[in-house]
């Protein structure tokens, strides 16, 4: 498996630096990242978070495309639900030719209500919505579709999806499965016979949340704050626009946590050293290809940000390599 980063450009009013300052620094993060040799940099979407979550995937890609050279473009996910099918197939071929090859196009259903309202889509037909638009996209693809059409043929694709119906859907479509979980693979497999492939080419991917530091215990209490804002965010996303009450904020404590897997986790704050045996932990009996570590907590410091980047490119691919003959 590479390693990678995920970029959400989270922006919050509390550490906030100039817009433009903020994705300028976000691209030379994708260049020290491909510099130190990481196997990929994603990025997320989301709509009217107030601290500016990334809105368009595949346009940042497209400018991370042309800063680096090695790195695998991938998002994180786009959402298919929220983008006409020859939109979506003429930004992924863009950014494919672009980086010389190296899309990764990781897709998902979406959940916050404001953003289906914003692009006036319906939240209630998402899976559908998602399914029938990536189809489209790969018709598009080839030829007599969209000009041009992209270098790689195909293009990979990748379900970001949490749960057992999304799973079974990236299975039927032959995509990758963009999620950790040996609960959810369980799922996708099921869905890679229905749809007529062959399980043996199952593939995983996803976001495991770990942070890399030489003190975790300092870097715990910098990064807390950080951490709560992002949580508190995706918690209040969730209920938006729904009439549901809004969850009250998240406490996080002075002490690091280990908790048990879920769609996200708790952010875990460990030494190379000790990241290795958790990472196998979680991929344990699973085809992972790329393994995914955000970037950056919702603006925590840049000194963080860049310790992390170069201990998870450098210190942590060989550590695992060593690992792997234990695993015989």
């Amino acid at each position: 498996m590479d390693v990678g980063f995920l970029f959400d450009l989270r922006n919050p009013a509390r550490w906030e630096r100039p817009w433009a300052d903020h994705y300028a620094r976000s691209l030379e993060l994708c260049e020290e990242a491909d510099r130190c040799g990481a196997g990929g940099v994603w990025f997320s979407e989301h709509h009217l978070f107030a601290d500016g979550y990334l809105p368009q995937p595949l346009t940042f890609a497209a400018a991370a495309a042309a800063r680096t050279r090695n790195v695998r473009i991938g998002t994180a996910v786009a959402l298919p639900a929220l983008r006409a099918p020859a939109q979506l197939a003429e930004e992924a071929a863009v950014v494919d030719l672009i980086s010389g090859g190296r899309l990764e196009l990781g897709v998902g259903a979406g959940y916050r209500a404001p953003e289906f309202a914003l692009f006036g889509a319906d939240p209630g037909r998402r899976f559908a919505e998602t399914e029938r638009v990536v189809r489209e996209v790969r018709r598009l693809w080839e030829p007599g579709g969209v000009t041009p059409r992209p270098l790689q043929d195909p293009v990979p694709l990748w379900g970001g999806f949490y749960g057992p119906r999304g799973a079974r859907l990236a299975g039927r479509l032959g995509m990758g499965l963009l999620h950790i979980s040996a609960e959810v693979f369980r799922h996708y497999r099921v869905g890679l016979v229905e749809g007529g492939h062959d399980p043996a080419t199952a593939r995983v991917a996803g976001l495991l949340p770990v942070l890399l530091a030489d003190d975790p215990d300092a870097a715990w209490h910098r990064v807390a704050p950080h951490l709560a804002h992002q949580q508190d965010t995706y918690r209040r996303g969730s209920v938006e626009g729904t009439g549901r009450p809004v969850p009250p904020p998240v406490g996080i404590g002075p002490t690091r946590e280990r908790r048990a897997d879920g769609p996200w986790g708790a952010l875990e704050v460990m030494t190379p050293e000790e990241a290795v045996e958790r990472i196998h932990q979680r991929t344990e009996g699973l085809a992972v290809r790329h393994l995914v570590f955000w970037a950056s907590v919702a603006a925590m410091p840049d000194d963080l940000v860049v310790r992390h980047v170069e201990l998870v490119s450098r210190r942590l691919p060989p550590l695992l390599a060593a690992r792997e003959p234990a695993r015989a």
